[in-house]
């Protein structure tokens, strides 16, 4: 759907940090069809905008020298739009988040911070100025879906449902428990426990784009230099999904909806 700001305490926008951006940028348009749009912010930086339709659906960046210094990986970042960054960081660290980055401006476009929830998942928080966040979610080619992944759902549940006022529903069907989050009534993301089989894995968020065939999609991404973390599988009732690596090695889901969820 077309939004022009999102509501508070949902998914907002979705940034990737890269090591290639000029690489990202073919890749993504490849598969998507996103168009990036490139902004200079500052010497040596420039801020790429990925639209469909005409609507912004995410942005990218170089990752920072400080960045690769610590060892951050290529990613894709989550922010939570929330009315005030700086009550939201200091309501945060009562409940035991780091805080990585921030509060601090970004120009006349808003306010931002960066955290480390109490299981070690990074996650982003927007307060709105100019720049009000994804033009088009759960649509076709744009992200639908955040997904938690983290080794204490019983901790990371306390959090976000003291932060952002979440609330949570608990689905039995999968074989496991996945939980759902809930905004305002609507279903809004998820969370499942990292499983052993899995290997190792830091606790972090996934972000789902939607698409229109799931198999399709994994094919043209490997053909673009991306690589299949899990292959395609079906999600009884909800639809067909697939989690991929960029070239660059940032991670993404994608997901195909049934035709009853389609909307």
């Amino acid at each position: 759907m077309e939004i022009n700001q999102a509501s508070p305490n949902n998914f907002c926008w979705f940034e990737l940090a890269t090591s290639d951006q000029s690489a990202a940028k073919k890749f993504y348009g490849g598969l998507f069809g996103w168009t990036a749009n490139d902004a200079p912010m500052g010497p040596d930086f420039v801020y790429t905008t990925f639209q469909f339709r005409g609507r912004n659906v995410g942005a990218a960046y170089t990752l920072m020298p400080d960045q690769v210094n610590m060892g951050v990986p290529p990613h894709w970042g989550t922010y939570v739009a929330v009315a005030s960054v700086d009550d939201s960081i200091a309501k945060a660290k009562t409940l035991g988040a780091t805080v990585l980055a921030g509060p601090m401006d970004v120009a006349d476009h808003g306010r931002m911070a960066v955290l480390s929830d109490p299981t070690g998942a990074v996650i982003g928080m927007w307060q709105a100025k100019q720049h009000h966040g994804v033009g088009l979610w759960g649509d076709e080619c744009s992200f639908c879906w955040s997904e938690l992944l983290t080794n204490d759902t019983t901790a990371a549940t306390a959090f976000y449902s003291a932060l952002f006022g979440w609330k949570t529903k608990i689905s039995e069907g999968l074989g496991f428990a996945y939980t759902h989050w809930q905004n305002a009534g609507a279903d809004i993301g998820g969370m499942m426990a990292i499983q052993k089989e899995w290997g190792p894995m830091p606790p972090n968020w996934v972000n789902y784009v939607r698409v229109n065939h799931c198999d399709e999609t994994v094919a043209k991404a490997v053909s673009l230099g991306g690589t299949i973390c899990m292959p395609p599988m079906d999600i009884p009732n909800t639809g067909r999904f697939a989690m991929l690596q960029d070239p660059q090695g940032a991670a993404f889901a994608i997901i195909a909806l049934a035709p009853m969820n389609k909307g």
